[in-house]
């Protein structure tokens, strides 16, 4: 028998906009079910960048991604949200009764009111470097797309590839926590930020990471176990240095995956939508955050917060089309629940 879950609103997408809808749900008396292909909440802030600071979140001059993360979790504790994690929504159907059946891609069904999209992005591939057999030590094997846990590299030797942000936070914050750190780049410039190049710079200088421009890396080499890595110059001279972990960040590319063959009115690989409530071109199903458009549309968390608050009007809309709701401020009303 299938898990079958029966919910208000189902929130396609567990990232920080998606955890935020929860709250605004909660206080209209909305139930929610959250769905996301990755295993824990927080979207990229938990997957990509969990120690990265995020500087334009109203009344956090500074705040980590993770710990954003956290507190939108025990924001949203009150109101009871159940979890489906690490598995995809394939399909959903639109029933007769005008709510929705939705099924994941380990055979979870989630009977809903109302479809909201939180997606981020969509699914996301990283970007791979052209080396023969990367592949090969795929999977654990000594190939990391992304920093999930930092205490994996605990005195480890590592090379970092690429030149964009990513490349240079990890290495910034590597450099104290893996034994050896090599950072590789094909250009002498950096795409990141300035600040961050300069702090590799100084790393490099005093001798605490070893930076290597000009340059790509070309062959792994290992039995069953990535041991050793060719750096080959634009020259043409190389160098094989041993290593326990090779790290080529070069970036994601998002991909819309099955929500762009739901019959939604698609646009430039993001859904379109009516900025009265967010709603989609098929009526109870809405979307928010990055994977929506509009016109003046901007990619900010803060701006899917906004766009969470109204979706949930709307939502609430959907499924009582004949109740009124009168808006009540949590400074009145005091701590919320469900």
């Amino acid at each position: 028998m299938p898990n079958t879950i029966s919910t208000d609103i189902c929130i396609i997408g567990a990232g920080p906009v998606g955890l935020f809808a929860v709250f605004e749900a909660g206080l209209l008396k909305l139930r929610c079910h959250v769905v996301d292909a990755l295993p824990q909440p927080g979207g990229q802030l938990s997957e990509i960048y969990p120690k990265k600071p995020i500087y334009d979140i109203p009344g956090f001059p500074e705040i980590l991604a993770g710990d954003l993360v956290d507190n939108l979790m025990k924001q949203i504790a009150p109101f009871h949200p159940t979890f489906t994690l690490g598995e995809r929504v394939e399909r959903f159907a639109k029933l007769d009764d005008g709510s929705f059946q939705l099924y994941t891609t380990d055979g979870t069904e989630i009977h809903c009111k109302a479809v909201a999209i939180a997606g981020g992005l969509g699914s996301f591939e990283p970007r791979k470097p052209a080396v023969e057999n990367l592949e090969q030590f795929e999977g654990g094997k000594g190939v990391h797309y992304m920093v999930r846990d930092p205490e994996h590299f605990r005195d480890q030797k590592i090379v970092i590839a690429g030149g964009g942000d990513s490349a240079l936070d990890w290495t910034n914050f590597l450099a104290n926590v893996a034994a050896d750190v090599t950072l590789v780049h094909r250009g002498t410039t950096f795409r990141g930020a300035a600040d961050s190049a300069e702090k590799v710079q100084k790393l490099h200088e005093a001798g605490k990471i070893k930076l290597v421009l000009s340059s790509n890396v070309t062959h792994l080499h290992g039995n069953g176990k990535l041991a050793q890595v060719t750096i080959t110059a634009n020259d043409g001279t190389a160098d094989t240095v041993p290593l326990d972990h090779f790290i080529p960040l070069f970036g994601l590319t998002p991909k819309l995956g099955p929500i762009g063959e739901w019959g939604l009115e698609i646009e430039n690989d993001a859904v379109k939508v009516n900025t009265l409530d967010y709603s989609t071109s098929l009526p109870g199903v809405f979307a928010i955050g990055d994977i929506n458009t509009y016109p003046g549309k901007l990619k900010l968390i803060l701006c899917g917060f906004h766009e969470a608050a109204l979706m949930c009007q709307g939502a609430f809309k959907y499924i009582y089309p004949d109740k009124k709701y009168t808006l009540k401020y949590t400074t009145v009303n005091g701590a919320p629940s469900l």
